[in-house]
């Protein structure tokens, strides 16, 4: 797969470590930031990853910022991208499986590396197969404002 990952400069030891594991896994990644560690802002990362899943530039995305919070509010922002928040396994597997979820959000002052690499290793091996569709349908038209 291709994936986009991006962090604020408080995410980014974790996107690092979380970077060479996906390439470990075999995926092709594209790091939109931040890259020297200087102060950047979560929202220009979110927002600049959303946008190249949204243009079908990426299969999926993985964003880190302090709790993970912040860029999962901008992501979602971006019509039609449906980002989650998730510190656990399950959570990381329900985003794709439940949700259809493009991006996985991560905080790197709640989550350790080690945990981190199995979240992102179940949302990466999950597959949407439609399960839920009715309520991500539903979704869809929350953002359309047609509920």
């Amino acid at each position: 797969m291709k994936i986009a990952i991006g962090a604020d400069h408080i995410g980014y030891d974790l996107k690092e470590g979380i970077k060479s594991f996906v390439e470990e896994l075999g995926h092709e990644v594209t790091d939109y930031g931040c890259h020297n560690c200087a102060e950047t802002d979560y929202p220009d990362v979110a927002e600049e990853v959303a946008k190249q899943i949204q243009a079908g530039e990426h299969d999926r995305g993985i964003l880190i910022c302090g709790t993970g919070i912040g860029v999962a509010i901008t992501a979602c922002k971006i019509k039609g991208i449906r980002a989650a928040l998730a510190h656990d396994v399950y959570s990381a597997e329900r985003a794709q499986l439940s949700n259809n979820a493009q991006i996985m959000t991560m905080g790197a002052q709640i989550i350790g590396l080690e945990a981190a690499k199995k979240n992102v290793k179940a949302y990466l091996d999950s597959t949407w197969a439609g399960g839920s569709q009715r309520k991500v349908d539903k979704i869809d038209k929350v953002e359309e404002g047609q509920n």
